[in-house]
């Protein structure tokens, strides 16, 4: 049994929570918080979320996981068969994650938790974000699915990190840059929000940030 450990409010734990609802692989989830790194430096040598945990070991870093996932159960395929377009799903969850949401991650401290960015940083931040945008406008099919006719994995990575850049720039530039700079994003977010298995996974993240907020512990990773 794959247990998922991390918590509900991490895009990159949503990401491998959709993973593993859309490859119907059966696993359970344990709660960790950023703050309990000490506890496990085994399986995650950086103490870094999420992780996973199984009989005969673990791993860390989300994009490793997701990979272990498509091999380890290969019965409900999120890359396609052809090899090509293999390598173009997972060149696009590369801009996704290194071009954008790496990017407008250095927003998320003011917009989510409480504290403060810099108008430097916020200005960096527009400007990388803007050229990373446009170029998964040009990658990204939206026919209907991100990558073509079939869901894919890059439609896991899409749906967290859009839903977390389109918030991020809308509080700190008032200016949705998902939507202005990848205007067919708009109804895809919409078709894959209707999916029944991100509607859980985004009713159980609202729940998650709920009980961390009432934590009262600050976060800013």
């Amino acid at each position: 049994m794959i247990t998922l450990c991390g918590f509900g409010v991490s895009n990159y734990y949503n990401k491998l929570k959709l993973v593993l609802l859309e490859k119907q692989i059966p696993f359970r989830e344990r709660l960790v918080y950023p703050w309990e790194r000490e506890t496990y430096l085994d399986t995650s040598p950086l103490g870094k979320i999420p992780f996973i945990e199984f009989d005969g070991g673990g791993l860390s870093e989300s994009q490793v996981i997701l990979e272990y996932l498509e091999d380890r159960f290969p019965e409900i395929p999120l890359y396609p068969a052809d090899v090509y377009e293999r390598a173009q799903c997972r060149e696009l969850i590369q801009h996704l994650e290194l071009n954008a949401e790496w990017v407008a991650r250095r927003l998320y401290k003011e917009c989510f938790f409480g504290g403060t960015v810099s108008e430097e940083t916020k200005a960096e931040a527009h400007d990388r974000l803007v050229v990373g945008l446009n170029a998964i406008g040009r990658l990204a099919k939206f026919s209907p699915y991100i990558c073509g006719a079939e869901i894919t994995a890059a439609d896991c990575v899409a749906f967290v990190h859009f839903t977390m850049i389109r918030l991020a720039t809308s509080a700190i530039y008032d200016d949705n840059l998902l939507l202005k700079l990848v205007p067919k994003s708009n109804v895809y977010m919409a078709m894959m929000d209707g999916r029944p298995h991100f509607r859980t996974m985004m009713v159980e993240r609202e729940a998650a940030a709920a009980a961390f907020t009432a934590l009262g512990v600050p976060y800013d990773g």
